[in-house]
C-alpha cells in the first residue's frame, strides 16, 4: 500500500473514533437545520427559511466556524508528535516526510469533509423536501463544495504553523491569532480603506483584494448569486463584480496548494 494512503487511513480512523468527528457534524447540523427551519422567527413564524437566506445566514456562521474548526484540528499534527517523539518514530519508518505529510492532509481533509456533507446535507434535505430540490441542490452542493474547500485551506494553513514552530503552546496562539486575522481583522482593514481611500476602491480592485484571503472567497462565491439586500459589509460591494465562480474555486484551490508546498519545504529542511 501507498505510505500516504496509509497514514490517511490511520489519520481518518483516529478521526472517526475520537470526538472531533461527532462534534464537527453535530455542530453542522444542528446549525443548518436551526437556520433553515427557524430562520424566519423574527419574523414572528415558523418553517423554513428562504433558500437565499438560509445560504447568506450559514455562509456568515460557517465563515467563522469552519477555519476554527480545522485549525483546531491540525495545529498540533506535526509539532505536537515531535514533542511526544512520535514524529521521529514515523519517519524511521520506509516514509518520505511528503508522504507524511499528504497523508496527513487526505485524512484529516476527509474528516472534515464528511463532517461537512452529513452535516450540512441535514439542512438540503430539510429545504428539499419543503420548496423542492431544483433550486435547493445545485444551491447547496456549492456551498457544501466550498465549505469543504475552505476547511481543506485553513487545514494547510495549520500545518504551515504547525511546522514553522517548535511548541505546541506557540502553534495554539499563532493558529487563533491566524484565525482571527483572516476571519476578523482583514474586512475590518478593507472597510478602513474603502472609507479612508478619497476615490475609494473600484469593485474589480476589492475583489482582488479579497482574493487575499480564503473566508472571503468563500462568501463571496456562495453570495455571489443572492440579492444583495442579504448580504452586509465589504462585500455587498464586491457581490456583483465580473470574476467567474470558476476563477473564484480555482483561486481557493491555489490557497491550498501553495501552504502546502511551503510546509512541505519547510517539513523537508526541519531537523528533528
Amino acid at each position: 500500500m501507498n505510505p500516504s494512503i496509509a497514514v490517511a487511513l490511520k489519520e481518518f480512523q483516529d478521526g472517526l473514533r475520537n470526538r472531533w468527528f461527532i462534534s464537527i457534524t453535530l455542530i453542522f447540523a444542528i446549525m443548518s437545520l436551526g437556520l433553515s427551519y427557524y430562520g424566519t422567527l423574527a419574523s414572528g413564524q415558523i418553517g423554513a427559511a428562504s433558500l437565499s437566506a438560509t445560504i447568506a445566514s450559514l455562509s456568515s456562521l460557517a465563515v467563522f466556524l469552519i477555519p476554527l474548526i480545522a485549525l483546531l484540528i491540525a495545529y498540533d499534527s506535526f509539532v505536537g508528535e515531535q514533542e511526544s517523539g512520535t514524529l521521529l518514530l514515523l519517519l524511521s519508518y520506509p516514509i518520505t516526510h511528503s508522504q507524511l505529510l499528504l497523508g496527513k492532509f487526505i485524512g484529516q481533509g476527509m474528516i472534515i469533509s464528511l463532517a461537512t456533507c452529513l452535516g450540512f446535507g441535514a439542512a438540503a434535505i430539510l429545504l428539499s423536501i419543503q420548496s423542492g430540490p431544483e433550486q435547493v441542490i445545485p444551491a447547496f452542493a456549492l456551498f457544501i463544495l466550498t465549505a469543504i474547500l475552505l476547511g481543506l485551506c485553513f487545514i494547510a494553513i495549520a500545518y504551515l504553523i504547525s511546522l514553522a514552530v517548535s511548541e505546541k503552546s506557540k502553534a495554539a496562539g499563532l493558529a487563533l491569532m491566524v484565525w482571527f486575522f483572516f476571519v476578523l481583522v482583514f474586512d475590518l482593514a478593507l472597510l478602513g480603506l474603502l472609507i479612508g481611500v478619497e476615490d475609494g476602491l473600484s469593485q474589480q480592485n476589492l475583489v482582488h483584494l479579497l482574493m487575499l484571503n480564503p473566508a472571503d472567497l468563500f462568501r463571496l462565491i456562495n453570495l455571489a448569486s443572492l440579492d444583495t439586500s442579504d448580504v452586509n459589509g465589504v462585500l455587498s460591494v464586491a457581490i456583483n463584480a465580473t470574476q467567474s465562480p470558476m476563477t473564484l474555486l480555482i483561486t481557493m484551490a491555489i490557497w491550498i496548494i501553495v501552504p502546502l508546498f511551503i510546509a512541505n519545504i519547510i517539513f523537508n529542511r526541519k531537523t528533528l
